[in-house]
């Protein structure tokens, strides 16, 4: 490597390179050269996302660190999902003796800004103030977008106002994102109508503001005026025709951004498949599909969460095959995946399948089901009539899987499973044994699936009983179907004075049967 090693760091594109460039230099004892304990940091902590941990493991065996180290570090550590460590290393710096550098601060203030700590944003202010550094533009800015965002919005104007903010378009993007981000959307586009150069993140601001309000009538027309549009634009656009429940349009736009030629990104794909999911458009979402198809056949990487919500997409819109082909094409998959498609496949009536899936998922070394993976099981099991290898399950769960603390819905499931079985005697015993050995108060759920159980099996008594635990328990309209329930019973075993019965409790207790109502989807892809 030698003197044409320097700048090897920035080359590496994956975690994977960068630790075999590390080895040559111990292999070599570069790792006394500071130049490349610098480079090798940065790469670490700032060019490849997702190796901050890697970069704390080397800053950590670094006896005495630099400021670039420092900075380096504090840097990497802001722009983690987790900022109040960039906090907990400046704090560790200034007590090893190494004082706080400029350059460190803005990422200090993101921080504090990220994490909405007014505290200790006014804490380095202050630090700020006593060192004569709140006239660089870098701290001014990122003194701006902290009290503009969460801090003293007065302090924010006062910054604002001073000489060569205003000729600074970081300044105004700082000071329109954090009225905007406090939802005052008016000072917010009252500045943006004032800047005299808008840059992408202020006209992104606002078309974002406008549509966390709702007010997408606002951000249409501010989007449709937007000179040139980024990823984020259409984003923040088409989540927010999401939120306001306008899939169509969402889903529009997207054809709008093909024709545009911009490539959609896995926030994109992530909104428009929800959209799909929402809306019962399968079309469009086969469509979603291929694209992130083609996409990955050039190449491009397909996680898990999009193969997730894919999967959830088809099942919810009747289409389980799918499903299934997706978890198939799928490389990576963790138990969010495999419980999607064993719920899928349960709810779809495969019940044979979806127990094939569990038996296929325990036996596999790489993911370990946990409780929600049970309810789905059992539920393919109760769905299925398949009672003893239901039981077989859930006394698996609580002997095998230590982890899992049985639940409502575990115990809701068997109820259900023993219910429909006939076994109706057994059923009411095991919701016994939830108050009784788990201390679990049977919920509505239960009750009335005991009761719809009861009503099939023509079982008068445990049907009265499990009917007087749901007027126990909710005295609204809802109250309706159980009082109807019950009086089938009745009726289906020629019991008529418990129909009159069931008929004047609901007169005299101003409990009124709710009207009946048809719903009719719309498919927004269709022709």
């Amino acid at each position: 490597m030698g003197r044409h090693g320097h700048g090897i760091w920035r080359m590496c594109r994956s975690l994977r390179a960068l630790k075999q460039v590390h080895c040559l230099m111990v292999v070599r004892g570069f790792l006394a050269d500071g130049h490349s304990l610098r480079e090798l940091l940065f790469a670490a902590a700032i060019s490849l996302r997702g190796s901050m941990t890697y970069a704390r493991q080397l800053f950590d065996r670094v006896p005495h660190p630099d400021h670039f180290m420092w900075n380096t570090i504090i840097r990497g550590a802001a722009h983690t999902s987790n900022p109040a460590d960039a906090l907990y290393l400046c704090i560790r710096m200034e007590r090893a003796g190494t004082t706080i550098h400029h350059l460190a601060l803005p990422f200090l203030l993101r921080a504090c800004s990220t994490l909405s700590s007014v505290v200790a944003g006014s804490q380095f202010h202050s630090k700020i103030t006593k060192l004569g550094l709140h006239h660089d533009a870098f701290v001014r800015n990122a003194l701006i977008h902290l009290h503009a965002t969460c801090g003293d919005p007065n302090a924010a104007s006062t910054l604002f106002m001073e000489p060569g903010a205003q000729a600074d378009v970081v300044a105004w993007s700082s000071m329109v994102a954090g009225f905007a981000g406090r939802g005052w959307l008016n000072d917010a586009r009252r500045l943006f109508d004032e800047m005299p150069n808008r840059d992408l993140i202020a006209w992104n601001v606002m078309i974002t503001g406008y549509c966390k309000q709702g007010q997408m009538e606002s951000a249409r027309e501010l989007f449709d005026q937007l000179p040139h549009r980024d990823t984020v634009s259409w984003n923040a656009m088409i989540s927010g025709y999401i939120r306001s429940r306008a899939p169509e349009w969402a889903m529009d736009l997207f054809d709008e951004m093909r024709v545009a030629r911009q490539q959609p990104d896995q926030v994109t794909v992530l909104g428009l498949i929800s959209a799909c999911t929402d809306s019962g458009a399968i079309e469009f979402g086969r469509r979603i599909h291929a694209s992130v198809a083609a996409a990955a056949a050039t190449g491009a990487s397909q996680s898990v969460l999009l193969g997730n919500a894919l999967i959830d997409m088809y099942a919810k819109c009747g289409s389980i095959e799918g499903s299934v082909r997706v978890f198939r094409e799928m490389r990576e998959r963790d138990v969010a995946t495999w419980n999607s498609v064993i719920g899928g496949l349960a709810l779809h009536g495969h019940s044979e399948a979806a127990v094939s899936l569990f038996e296929e998922m325990r036996n596999s070394a790489a993911v370990r089901p946990d409780e929600v993976t049970f309810v789905s099981v059992l539920v393919a099991c109760s769905h299925g009539g398949m009672v003893e290898q239901g039981r077989a399950y859930f006394l698996l769960m609580k002997d095998e899987y230590d982890e899992i603390e049985p639940n409502v819905k575990h115990y809701g499931s068997m109820v259900d499973m023993l219910g429909r079985a006939g076994r109706l005697t057994e059923a009411f015993e095991l919701a016994e044994e939830m108050k009784m050995t788990r201390r679990l108060e049977p919920n509505a759920v239960v009750w009335r699936a005991l009761l719809g159980a009861c009503r099939t099996h023509g079982e008068v008594e445990l049907g009265e009983r499990a009917n007087a635990e749901l007027l126990r328990m909710a005295r609204d309209g809802r109250a309706s179907g159980n009082y109807i329930l019950l009086s089938n019973i009745y009726a289906s075993t020629g019991e008529w004075r418990g129909v009159e019965k069931m008929r004047a409790l609901m007169d005299d207790g101003g409990v009124t049967k709710e009207a009946g109502c048809t719903h009719l989807v719309h498919d927004a892809c269709g022709s």
